[in-house]
């Protein structure tokens, strides 16, 4: 024994208030459980990346760092999972209660935020095409849905058939407008306009409609400057004003009918 050793201090004996401590071992942080939703929100990552086509279980699994059998825990298949997916899109959203007097502005807003919620995630339009909205989640916004259309005086038969109307206009419009996202990516990125009304194609649309001879295109000719707008958001709203004007057609005759708050710029009125 060498002297620096004995003249070391003998180590004392635990106090009685001194608490007891485990032992540190140097151990991997722990992983966050797999769940249900976790497995949602890597299929939204994996769809924004690389669209439906690219959406697979293995690149879900992969995502997450985990083999594909552990994802089967939480869903049955990928169908399962997309049903899933399309469920959470109207995660926090309600159908207001109808009004009789609003039901075309009611409408409106349900149509507008629809659309924004598939296009709050790649290729969702796709998946909205092939769900139907009868889960036990969706199905109370079916019937506040069909109870707008019935309260406002739609006969039953229009009114059975209204709401996939307008949910088919929404899923085909988005989906267009995905295309030309996509497409536009191809071409050259982000600074590529992403939809089909950029100021430079309806530039060239309405210039090589004008030009075309008046004898053989005379309806083309005179609505060149009509063919495409400037926005989305106006081609989107107007077709929807259609669809109103067209449902409040069914509606009985009554003097103090409202009409859609959103005129269409030609002014024309709806029948009621």
């Amino acid at each position: 024994m060498t002297d620096a050793v004995a003249d070391s201090p003998a180590t004392p004996p635990p106090s009685p208030w001194e608490r007891e401590r485990p032992t540190r071992t140097h151990s991997a942080p722990a992983r966050t459980p797999l769940s249900r939703d976790r497995v949602v929100e890597a299929a939204f990552t994996v769809l924004d990346r690389q669209g439906l086509d690219g959406l697979s279980m293995r690149q879900v699994a992969a995502e997450l760092g985990v083999t594909v059998s552990a994802l089967y825990a939480h869903v049955s298949s990928k169908d399962d999972l997309l049903e899933l997916m399309y469920t959470r899109l109207f995660d926090g959203f309600e159908v207001p209660a109808a009004d009789p007097d609003r039901w075309q502005e009611q409408l409106l807003d349900f149509a507008r935020a629809n659309r924004q919620r598939l296009l709050s995630h790649r290729d969702m339009a796709r998946i909205s095409m092939a769900h139907v909205p009868f889960t036990a989640e969706l199905l109370p916004h079916v019937e506040k849905l069909l109870a707008i259309f019935r309260t406002a005086g739609l006969p039953d038969r229009i009114a059975a058939e209204a709401g996939d109307l307008i949910s088919t206009y929404i899923d085909g419009f988005v989906l267009e407008e995905g295309m030309w996202q996509d497409r536009a990516a191809q071409q050259g990125g982000a600074s590529s306009p992403a939809r089909p009304d950029w100021r430079e194609m309806a530039d060239e649309m309405q210039n090589y409609f004008a030009s075309l001879p008046e004898a053989d295109f005379p309806h083309l000719r005179a609505l060149s400057g009509h063919m495409v707008t400037d926005s989305s958001d106006e081609r989107f709203d107007i077709g929807l004003q259609i669809i109103l004007r067209g449902l409040a057609s069914y509606l009985p005759a009554r003097p103090d009918r409202a009409t859609p708050d959103d005129t269409p710029p030609d002014g024309t009125a709806p029948r009621t």
